[in-house]
């Protein structure tokens, strides 16, 4: 395996827990904000470092040189790979835009080392490739979003028995996997065990009612920080397409693409912001696992864009609803605000980015889903017309919000409304990701592409010595080829 020229996976992982370190060091001051904000730009430029190493190196996957924690853990099990190399940074990305447009008056709710927590956990879930230790990393992100619940007094019911039973899935199916001849038929059953863990960390219908609950207990940097990175389709991938039969892929899609209609159609009708928000996500997260199951280069490039695109726009669309949170409290769209006079900026960044997500032209996410759709089309024209009628969907429940918010009535304010430097930065920065990938696509598309034809290629010469009788069985032979124990 080829190695990169420096320890960029390790320092990534390791430097978040070492902020949380130095935050505990210093105590909650007036600077705790500041120190974070500066621990999650290094972290961040520790992932583009990873990311533009690798790409020179020009292998299909790579790990650290310098692996100063080979004494804890095997040299294989952090390794960077075409397919988690742009979502190292994109995941660091999204905390550092997060912690960034926190608020001062906010810090105290939005807990600064829990999100450090997470993000090193992230970091590590992408970099991972043994299983035993991505099932631990799993589990162990579930645990930070339920701490601030606690810490908030609210109730943790469901979200408790929705993550207990996730992690039971994990192990219980993981076990019984060890257990088993995973050529045999007795692994159907521990497959199930994963795939419904998969699922329900998706957020899949019917098992997507944390999600909501944890929209409407948690702060809503939390909630997007926990959500957005999509690491449940990355569980997806590594844990569920190597072992899962023809009928669990084909199950998956269905069940993806039925929530992403369903998902969609609810986003119309919430009066609640952050409701609508995560119904949005919900949708559009879905369709990344309609296409992770097409066989054409051409759909599994559009789900790869697309998994970037809807991260980052969403990210942006969360971020802007979250600003306009912390000046008029939680958003009703059963009345019309009259925003637009008072934070025009922020009026122009929510249609852009709530477009966005659902691939407007000439941003990041309309290349990603007109390949998707053409890929879907192609294997089956049904899956291409439901993925637009979902598509139309949020499309529409996004000019509802905006109407909502920032038309009708204006109520002037004595104090100022507009957006601080800090926000307009940081939903900056991503529109500029957004416009520029959409404007100048082709380095992306092309890299995706290769990723995808990578996938296709090892996962037919897998089939032919592992299952030549059942074309299915393409998928497993494709990522029991890239997974290594």
């Amino acid at each position: 395996m080829s190695e990169l020229h420096f320890p960029w996976i390790e320092c990534s992982i390791l430097v978040p827990l070492l902020g949380v370190l130095w935050l505990q060091w210093r105590g909650n001051g007036e600077r705790a904000l500041r120190d974070t904000v500066v621990v999650c730009v290094v972290t961040l430029l520790l992932t583009i470092g990873e990311l533009v190493d690798f790409t020179m190196i020009g292998a299909f996957e790579a790990h650290d040189h310098w692996a100063f924690l080979r004494w804890i853990f095997p040299p294989d099990v952090f390794v960077i790979d075409e397919l988690s190399a742009f979502q190292l940074p994109l995941a660091a990305l999204i905390f550092m835009v997060i912690v960034l447009s926190t608020l001062r008056t906010k810090a105290p709710r939005f807990s600064l080392e829990l999100a450090l927590i997470s993000e090193s956990l992230v970091l590590a879930t992408f970099s991972c490739r043994a299983s035993w230790a991505l099932i631990v990393l799993l589990i162990a992100s579930t645990i930070p979003p339920l701490l601030e619940l606690r810490r908030r007094k609210r109730c943790t019911r469901i979200y408790c028995l929705h993550m207990g039973l996730f992690a039971g899935l994990l192990v219980v199916g993981y076990g019984w996997l060890t257990m088993v001849d995973p050529s045999s038929s007795a692994v159907l059953i521990p497959g199930a065990f994963l795939t419904a863990a998969g699922l329900l960390r998706s957020g899949i219908f019917p098992l997507h009612l944390w999600m909501t609950d944890l929209f409407e207990k948690a702060t809503f940097g939390t909630a997007i920080l926990h959500t957005t990175p999509l690491v449940g389709a990355y569980a997806v991938m590594r844990l569920v397409l190597p072992i899962a039969p023809s009928w669990a892929l084909q199950s998956i899609a269905v069940l993806s693409l039925f929530t992403a209609v369903y998902a969609g159609a609810m986003a119309l009708v919430q009066s609640d912001a952050r409701r609508m928000f995560c119904f949005l996500l919900l949708s559009q997260s879905s369709l990344i696992l309609v296409g992770l199951e097409l066989v054409t280069p051409i759909g599994l490039t559009g789900a790869l864009c697309l998994w970037l695109s809807v991260a980052m726009s969403l990210t942006g669309f969360g971020i802007t609803l979250r600003c306009i949170e912390a000046r008029i409290s939680r958003i009703s769209l059963n009345e019309f605000h009259g925003l637009y006079p008072q934070m025009p900026m922020l009026a122009g960044f929510f249609l852009l980015t709530g477009l966005a997500s659902i691939g407007f032209p000439a941003t990041v996410g309309f290349v990603g889903m007109e390949l998707l759709i053409e890929g879907a089309v192609e294997v089956y024209p049904l899956v291409g017309t439901m993925v637009v009628i979902a598509t139309a969907f949020c499309g529409v429940a996004v000019l509802l919000a905006y109407f909502r918010v920032f038309t009708g009535c204006e109520n002037r304010t004595v104090i100022s409304m507009r957006a601080r430097p800090a926000e307009r930065f940081a939903i900056l920065l991503l529109t500029l990701l957004l416009l520029g990938g959409g404007l100048y696509p082709q380095p992306g598309i092309a890299s995706r592409y290769h990723a995808a034809k990578e996938l296709t290629r090892l996962r037919s010469n897998a089939s032919i010595e592992d299952a030549p009788a059942e074309p299915a069985a393409h998928g497993h032979a494709l990522a029991a080829a890239n997974i290594s124990e």
